[in-house]
């Protein structure tokens, strides 16, 4: 399946994939995670990304593991400050 180049939060459609895959695990969850926050674009940050994903899937399946790795990615951003896209990557 194709991805959104307008979806800033998913251009490539990862997680929205994710979602639709039925009895995915948590370590395939957790691959794909990190494929999307590679792929991300530079001038998005990852935790306002991640907020938009929770809100749009999270809610809808509570359960599923994609929700529980979106939610692990909140805390990890949260509690590192850690900034998204190229900024975040870039050592000052």
């Amino acid at each position: 399946m194709r991805g959104d180049p307008n979806d800033h939060d998913d251009p490539k459609g990862l997680i929205r994939d994710a979602y639709g895959i039925e009895g995915i695990s948590a370590p395939e969850c957790r691959s794909i995670f990190l494929d999307w926050a590679l792929s991300l674009p530079d001038d998005r940050p990852q935790g306002e990304a991640i907020a938009k994903l929770v809100e749009r899937y999270g809610a809808q399946a509570p359960d599923h593991p994609m929700t529980a790795v979106l939610s692990e990615g909140q805390e990890g951003i949260a509690a590192s400050g850690r900034r998204g896209g190229r900024a975040g990557r870039t050592r000052h």
